[in-house]
């Protein structure tokens, strides 16, 4: 068993840990000011209609989303055609081109709580730094940020763990290279494919556990404040 665990490449973890990082920072970057301004008043028939192509996702077949999306972005496709002009490459089968699915498949499960945090805050706080004369901006970062602070961390934490475990869509628009597009999840599915059943058994086992402490610790955590954002 010890033998076994020694001759398990580890370099689709490191890989997917890499991904889910870079994918959880892009993520947070888009996803705030996004949740900020859906929770804004304004056309609700807009911000409705964004909000619901932002969390598609959530209830779209993986296989589906990748499929379109290796469309998208292949050779034939109009990304693709666009990167090959300016001599780019394809982002089809590369460590970009999961970056960007990932983006897209796990942008929905950082948008929900951080939008919940907005909803959530009170209003009194903010209106009381409007009477100092803060700009909207000095409110954003000064107020409303601190207070989202819960929201925040369970959108990065379940951004990033749903990445880690994602497999449909690295499937469809990443394939199996090692090095470059080699997952862990799609090592598991190897190692199944292989009959490799005791590597597999190990590197899901340690899916499991990452799973279990992920949501343990955002509940611990959400439980001592009293507020769910999940």
């Amino acid at each position: 068993m010890l033998q076994t665990i020694a001759e398990i490449d580890l370099q689709p973890v490191w890989l997917s840990l890499k991904l889910a990082t870079f994918t959880t920072i892009f993520i947070l970057a888009a996803a705030i000011p996004l949740a900020w301004w859906l929770h804004q008043e304004g056309n609700r028939s807009v911000k409705g209609a964004i909000g619901a192509i932002a969390t598609l996702p959530l209830i779209l077949p993986p296989s589906v989303l990748g499929f379109y999306l290796l469309l998208l972005l292949g050779p034939n496709g109009p990304i693709g055609q666009l990167n090959e002009r300016f001599d780019l490459g394809s982002l089809a089968f590369t460590f970009e081109g999961l970056m960007l699915a990932s983006f897209i498949y796990s942008f929905p499960f950082a948008l929900q709580p951080i939008q919940n945090a907005f909803q959530t805050m009170s209003k009194g706080q903010m209106e009381a730094a409007a009477t100092l004369r803060a700009s909207p901006i000095d409110r954003f970062f000064t107020v409303a940020l601190p207070l989202a602070r819960p929201g925040l961390l369970s959108g990065a934490t379940l951004a990033f763990a749903h990445t880690i475990g994602e497999f449909g869509v690295i499937l469809m628009i990443g394939g199996n290279i090692p090095g470059e597009t080699r997952v862990l999840s799609i090592a598991i599915y190897d190692h199944v494919e292989s009959m490799e059943y005791t590597q597999a058994h190990i590197l899901s086992a340690g899916m499991l556990i990452f799973s279990f402490l992920v949501l343990f610790i955002l509940n611990s955590f959400h439980q001592r404040r009293g507020k769910y954002y999940l």
